[in-house]
């Protein structure tokens, strides 16, 4: 009771599940997250659980009593850096997950330096103009990257409008496309996590060598 399984037995368990072949390419794998609310935490906790071998944590907020409704921190880490509640949390989830947390503001002069180790790239923020600052940036500067964007996941209208789309050959954006939080319509956690999930399974499919058309 309470014994944390081996590595190997954390291991066998995901290939028994998935199979060995693809768990190796997700366990080989760098993925990015920019911006760690309800998108990126979700996303960091569905790769986490899948077996990527590496995540990038980037985000320079705290912890805040309004984020507890949709984002996958406690109560207790109120006031407490993302970057640093978000990898206590996923090491719990996944002891022998390597993370790398950078508790700071991405940016057009920093974004390379951050980002050109990962294979798959998730736009995971809140604001607009981050959002357009970061698409920009790695679609000219890192043609070469998988870039998985998020638009749309606001109020509480139908799941099934929630999509992936592909934009371009190595761009995918999420999302109904259509919803802003700035509508004053809310931020429901179940549907900000739905979109969360077609992000991170894109970046799992992807990673599988599985493309949308």
């Amino acid at each position: 009771m309470n014994r944390i399984p081996t590595m190997e037995e954390m291991r066998n368990a995901l290939d028994n599940r998935n199979g060995k072949t693809l768990q190796d390419k997700f366990a080989s794998s760098t993925v990015a997250i920019c911006g760690l609310g309800g998108l990126g935490s979700n996303i960091a906790v569905a790769l986490a659980r899948a077996g990527v071998g590496r995540l990038i944590l980037i985000d320079f907020d705290k912890v805040e009593v309004s984020n507890l409704h949709r984002q996958q921190y406690k109560a207790s880490q109120i006031g407490v850096f993302k970057t640093e509640a978000l990898a206590a949390n996923l090491k719990e989830i996944a002891p022998y997950l390597s993370v790398i947390t950078h508790t700071r503001q991405i940016d057009e002069n920093n974004f390379n330096e951050l980002l050109c180790n990962a294979d798959i790239i998730c736009e995971a923020f809140d604001g607009a103009e981050a959002k357009a600052m970061l698409v920009n940036s790695v679609l000219e500067k890192m043609p070469e990257r998988y870039l998985i964007a998020a638009s749309g996941m606001a109020g509480i209208d139908s799941s099934n409008v929630v999509k992936t789309r592909r934009i371009t050959d190595h761009f995918y954006l999420c999302g109904d496309e259509a919803s802003d939080v700035e509508d004053n319509i809310g931020l429901m956690s179940s549907r900000v996590m739905l979109c969360a999930a077609h992000q991170a399974h894109m970046a799992l499919r992807i990673l599988a060598e599985k493309y949308e058309a």
